[in-house]
Formats: structure tokens, sequence, C-alpha cells
């Protein structure tokens, strides 16, 4: 497989964008894809205990990370940096708002609440995917707990402002959010190794 031309780059990470069959597991078409960026035939890669692909040997200064949702896949590739990448197919979430307040911050809550019906279910997304590319970046996912980072809207963007000290400082860490294609939503978060 030849990797072709990034869909984009933000700073030291490129990205790709490829179809992808719904229901299938992305891993192979992602190691496959970043086999090729590398020049390698083989990529030597396992899986950190919580889940985490780790590049292996010549490539270990490398970190790769990968997303599917919808028809697409969303694979990541840095150097001498941590990263972590989350992609959403953008579709109707009755249950948003209660997700918001079980599991977001309050000061995240409360801004949902305050936009009108038809912004929180983008808005949701938006958050979920900056909190889940900062959380694969730091390498526990979400499990770690979507509150103990948070997220506000300064001019168009989101920054995070506040986080657990196990993330380190909100300013070191990079975001930048778009919209792959439309119909999604796409966030890449990235801070030194």
């Amino acid at each position: 497989m030849a990797a072709g031309e990034p869909h984009r780059q933000y700073g030291p990470v490129r990205l790709w964008l490829r179809p992808h069959a719904r229901g299938e597991r992305g891993e192979a078409l992602a190691v496959g894809l970043l086999s090729a960026a590398l020049g390698t035939a083989s990529l030597a890669w396992q899986r950190d205990a919580h889940g985490r692909p780790q590049l292996q040997g010549a490539h270990a200064h490398f970190d790769a990370n990968w997303s599917h949702s919808g028809d697409l896949l969303l694979v990541a590739l840095g150097e001498a940096i941590e990263l972590g990448v989350d992609l959403e197919h953008l579709r109707p979430r009755p249950r948003a708002m209660e997700l918001a307040q079980r599991f977001y911050h309050p000061d995240e809550t409360a801004r949902l609440l305050a936009l009108p019906e038809e912004a929180r279910v983008p808005f949701f997304v938006r958050l979920w995917c900056a909190k889940e590319a900062v959380l694969k970046a730091h390498g526990q996912g979400i499990s770690f707990g979507l509150e103990k980072l948070v997220f506000d809207e300064r001019d168009g963007e989101l920054r995070l402002v506040a986080c657990d000290c196990a993330l380190g400082l909100p300013e070191d860490w990079q975001l930048r959010e778009w919209e792959p294609q439309p119909g999604y939503r796409a966030a890449l978060a990235w801070r030194s190794a």
C-alpha cells in the first residue's frame, strides 16, 4: 500500500484520511499506511497495557494513532511527540446532554446548556473529539476521565484551559480540530515527548 500524500499536516504531524468499511477494525489499514509512510515492509509495533499503539525498533521515536468512525479512517504520524486523534461521524445523539452531565466538567455542561438546542450536539462532539484526542495522546484513553480536562472556546477554537496534573500543563498541549469531510469532526492533540 502506498501512503500517498497526507490529507493534511499540522506542525510535526502528518494525517491521512481513508475510506473504511463500517464494523471493520482499522488496525490493518492503519499499520499498512504507516509502514508505507515510513518506508518499511514490516513495521514493528505493539499495544501497551492500555491498548495504545507503540512503534518499535528503528521507528520508536515516532508516534502514531488512528481513529475510525462511519466510513472513514484517520491515521496520524509524528516524530518526537506524543499524539492522539479522534474522528466522529456526526449523527443524532439523543443522549448527548445526559452524557455531558455525567462525564464532562460542569463548566462544559453549563456551556452546552447555554447553546440553542440545534447547536448542542455539534458542540458536544467537538468537545468529545478534543478530549479523546488528548487522552489518547496521554496513553490512557477515556477511562482516565473525560471530566479531568476542561476545554473552552475562544475565537472559534477549543483550548485546553485546565487538566489533571497527570496530563501536564494545559499550555503543553497543541490542539487542531477540523471537518475532514461533510458530516464528520476530527481532532488532533500533541505535545513534545
